[in-house]
C-alpha cells in the first residue's frame, strides 16, 4: 500500500500549528516550563501528522495491539498472517542476490582491502536487483511485499548481516520510502530509477551532535537563495555515507524540520566533508559525519508531506527499518546457533561433551526459542505493514525484542557456551560483539521506545477522560485537587461523571474466551494467558494514569515497567499463534520455551522442574540437527583445538 498523497498548497502545510497536541497541553497543565512543553508538543504532532497519513482503520488505535488492551476483547484475527506469497520476479531477484553473496562468501571475496563490503560485490547485487526491492516497478524495481523482504533479510543475514543491514538503511530508512511516499511525480522520476538500479545508494541524514532522540533540537539549517537552498551544519552516525550516494537530509527550513533529497558531490570539497571516526559497530559499511558550509541543494529537492513537516517523513520510515532490524537478528542469532553445536559437541569436560549438558542444552534451547519469537513478529508485523497499518506499536515490540534478544544471544547464550575462545580474532563473538550490541541504540534505543509504546497506548484514553479533569482544574485554578472539598468536586463533576462511567463498565463488563484456531495444548494455554492478561490490563493501566495525573511523564520507570509488561504479553500471544501454524514440533517446543519464560516474567514463578526437562531435551533435538532453519549454515572453525581422548 502507498500512502503518497499529492502536495497542497503551503499555506496548508501548517496548519496543524494552531492547535496544541495533548502531549503539550498535559505537559503545560502539569507545570513544566514552556520549552519543554513546546518541544515535547512538537514531536506529539509529528507523530499526529504520520497518523493523519492513513485511513482512520489502520491508524494505532485500530492497531491490534491497541485494540486488545482497550476494546475487551483480541482482534485474533489481525495477530497472524498468512504465509507471504512471493511474486517470482521478486523471487528471483532474491535468488539471485543470495547467490551472490553465497559465491563471494565461498571464495573470500566480499570484503575489500579495507575490511569493507567490497564495490565488486555492491555491484552485482546491483545487477541482481537488490537495491530495487522496495521500489516500484515503475521506476525499475521490484516492488516486493514487505512480507516477502523482511523474511528475505533473515536469509541474508544468515550469509552477511552488514549487507542484509544496507538493504535496510537503503529501502527502509534511507532515501527510498521518503521519494517513494512524500515525493512528486517529478521527485520520483529523478530518484528512484538511480535508487532502484543501485547506481546511487542511499542513507538518511537525521543525527546531530546535540539531536538524537531528542529532535527538536536539530540546529542544520537551510536558507533559500534563489533556486537553491544553501544548507549549513553538521550530521553525525550516518550509516552507508559516502560521495557520490543520495541522502535525506533533515535540516530546518523557516525554523522547521524539512527533509532535502540531496545528491552528494561525486568528491569532498570546501562545501561538503566527511568526518570520520573511530566506531567499532558497522565496521564493514560505511558509518561518518557530515560536514556542510555553505553547501547548495536545487529547491526542487525539498519533499513536501500533505500534513507535517520532515519529522513527519523522518518518523515514517523507521517502523520499517525497525521491522528489518528483528529480521536480521534473527538471521545473526541462527548464525550463533550453528556455531554453538559443534563447539558443544567437541567440547569435553570431565569425559563427557559439553552438549550433554543441562546448562548448556537449556541455552541451545533458549536460543531457538528467541529465533522463532524473532521470527513470529517479523511476519506479523510485516503482514500488517502490507495489509495498510501504519504499525507503530507493533513494530517497535519487534524492534526492541529482536535487539534485546540478539544482545542476550550474543553474550549470555553464545559467548558463555565458547568460553574463552569467544574472544580470539576470527571467532563470530570476537570478530562482531559490537555488530551484536549496536542493534539496541538503531532506530531509538529500547527504553525510549519502550516509553514511545506507553504513550502510544495510553494517548486516546488520556485525551478522553484525563485532559477534561486537567483542563478543568486549570480554569479553574486549582493544582491540588482536594476530593473532599465540595467545590473541587463542583468544578469536576463532569469529567468524573465521564471517567466513572467507564470505570464501572470495566469492573462489569465479562471477558469470554478468546475463539483460538486448533492449536497443541501448550501453545492454547499460552494464547489463553495472553489473551485473558490483555483484556484485564486496562484497569491497571488507567489506574497508573489516575495515580499520577499529569506527573505520568516524570515517571519513566513506571511507564517502562509497564510497557515492557505488555509488550511481553503480545509477544507470548504471537508467538504461539505463529508456531501453531507451523505444523514443526521443534519451532513449537521452541516456542514454548520462550512463551514460558516470557510468562514467569510476568507472574514471577519459578521454573518448574517439567520445564527443565522440556527445554534440555528441545536442546537435545537440536543438537541432533531437528532444527530445519539452521540446516547448511556456516559453523565457524573450531579455535585452538586441543588433543581429544
Amino acid at each position: 500500500m502507498s500512502t503518497t498523497r499529492e502536495p497542497q498548497a503551503d499555506e496548508h502545510l501548517h496548519a496543524d500549528d494552531r492547535q496544541q497536541s495533548f502531549a503539550e497541553t498535559a505537559l503545560k497543565l502539569g507545570g513544566k516550563s514552556d520549552e519543554e512543553a513546546r518541544r515535547t508538543g512538537a514531536i506529539d504532532k509529528a507523530d499526529d501528522q504520520v497518523e493523519a497519513l492513513f485511513a482512520p482503520q489502520y491508524q494505532t488505535t485500530a492497531s491490534p495491539a491497541h485494540r486488545a488492551i482497550w476494546e475487551g476483547h483480541v482482534p485474533l484475527e489481525l495477530f497472524g498472517s498468512p504465509p507471504p506469497a512471493t511474486p517470482p520476479h521478486v523471487a528471483k531477484v532474491m535468488d539471485d542476490s543470495l547467490a551472490v553473496v553465497r559465491r563471494h562468501r565461498e571464495s573470500g571475496t566480499v570484503l575489500d582491502e579495507h575490511r569493507k563490503v567490497s564495490n565488486q560485490v555492491l555491484q552485482e547485487l546491483a545487477g541482481a536487483g537488490y537495491w530495487g526491492l522496495l521500489v516500484d516497478r515503475e521506476f525499475g524495481g521490484s516492488g516486493a511485499p514487505f512480507t516477502s523482504f523482511a523474511p528475505f533479510l533473515t536469509r541474508m543475514a544468515t550469509l552477511d548481516p552488514t549487507i542484509a543491514g544496507m538493504a535496510s538503511v537503503h529501502g527502509c530508512i534511507g532515501a527510498v520510502d521518503p521519494v517513494r511516499t512524500f515525493g512528486n511525480a517529478e521527485q520520483k522520476q529523478q530518484f528512484l530509477p538511480r535508487l532502484a538500479s543501485g547506481q546511487s545508494l542511499s542513507a538518511f541524514a537525521l543525527t546531530e551532535p546535540n539531536a538524537g532522540s531528542d529532535l527538536t533540537a536539530l540546529r542544520t539549517r537551510a536558507v533559500l537563495d534563489g533556486d537553491d537552498y544553501v544548507v549549513t551544519g553538521e550530521k553525525l552516525f550516518i550509516t552507508n555515507v559516502l560521495p557520490g550516494r543520495t541522502i535525506g537530509l533533515v535540516c530546518l527550513i523557516d525554523n522547521r524540520p524539512a527533509v532535502l533529497v540531496v545528491d552528494l558531490p561525486p568528491e569532498e570539497n570546501e562545501h561538503f566533508r566527511l568526518k570520520s571516526y573511530g566506531l567499532y559497530a558497522l565496521k564493514h559499511t560505511y558509518n561518518q559525519g557530515i560536514l556542510f558550509h555553505d553547501f547548495r541543494v536545487p529547491a526542487a529537492n525539498l519533499l513536501r508531506p500533505t500534513r507535517g513537516d520532515g519529522l513527519t517523513i523522518a518518523y515514517h520510515g523507521l517502523n520499517l527499518g525497525r521491522i528489518a532490524l528483528c529480521a536480521t537478528a534473527a538471521g545473526a542469532m541462527r548464525l550463533m546457533l550453528a556455531g554453538m553445536l559443534p563447539w558443544a559437541h567437541f567440547r569435553k569436560t570431565y569425559g563427557a561433551a559439553i552438549d550433554t549438558r543441562e546448562l548448556v542444552r537449556r541455552r541451545v534451547g533458549r536460543l531457538a526459542g528467541l529465533i522463532v519469537a524473532a521470527d513470529a513478529l517479523v511476519e506479523w508485523c510485516s503482514g500488517l505493514i502490507d495489509q495498510g497499518y501504519r504499525g507503530e506499536m507493533e513494530c517497535i515490540i519487534a524492534k526492541i525484542f529482536g535487539s534485546e534478544a540478539q544482545k542476550e544471544a550474543a553474550v549470555e547464550l553464545l559467548m558463555k557456551t565458547h568460553g574463552g575462545r569467544s574472544f580470539l580474532q576470527g571467532h563470530l563473538f570476537g570478530d562482531n560483539v559490537h555488530e551484536f550490541l549496536a542493534p539496541c541504540i538503531y532506530e531509538g534505543e529500547g527504553e525510549m521506545l519502550g516509553m514511545a509504546f506507553f504513550k502510544s497506548l495510553v494517548k486516546q484514553h488520556g485525551m478522553k477522560y484525563f485532559e477534561p479533569i486537567g483542563k478543568a482544574l486549570a480554569a479553574a485554578g486549582i493544582k491540588k485537587p482536594n476530593m473532599a472539598n465540595p467545590a473541587h468536586l463542583a468544578v469536576l463533576r463532569g469529567p468524573l461523571w465521564e471517567y466513572g462511567k467507564w470505570f464501572v463498565g470495566q469492573k462489569l463488563r465479562g471477558h469470554a474466551k478468546p475463539d483460538l484456531p486448533p492449536m497443541p495444548p501448550a501453545l492454547r494455554e499460552h494464547a489463553e494467558f495472553a489473551a485473558d492478561w490483555l483484556v484485564h490490563s486496562p484497569m491497571e493501566i488507567s489506574g497508573a494514569m489516575r495515580k499520577y495525573q499529569l506527573s505520568l511523564a516524570d515517571r519513566q520507570c513506571r511507564m517502562a515497567e509497564i510497557s515492557r509488561r505488555v509488550q511481553d504479553t503480545i509477544i507470548i500471544l504471537c508467538t504461539a499463534l505463529y508456531a501453531a501454524r507451523q505444523q514443526d514440533e521443534v519451532v513449537q517446543a521452541a516456542a514454548d520455551t520462550i512463551c514460558q519464560d516470557l510468562r514467569r516474567g510476568l507472574t514471577g514463578r519459578r521454573p518448574s522442574d517439567r520445564y527443565f526437562r522440556a527445554v534440555t531435551r528441545l536442546g537435545e533435538r537440536i543438537a541432533a540437527g531437528e532444527f530445519k532453519s539452521i540446516a547448511g549454515l556456516p559453523t565457524g572453525d573450531i579455535l585452538m583445538p586441543y588433543e581429544t581422548d
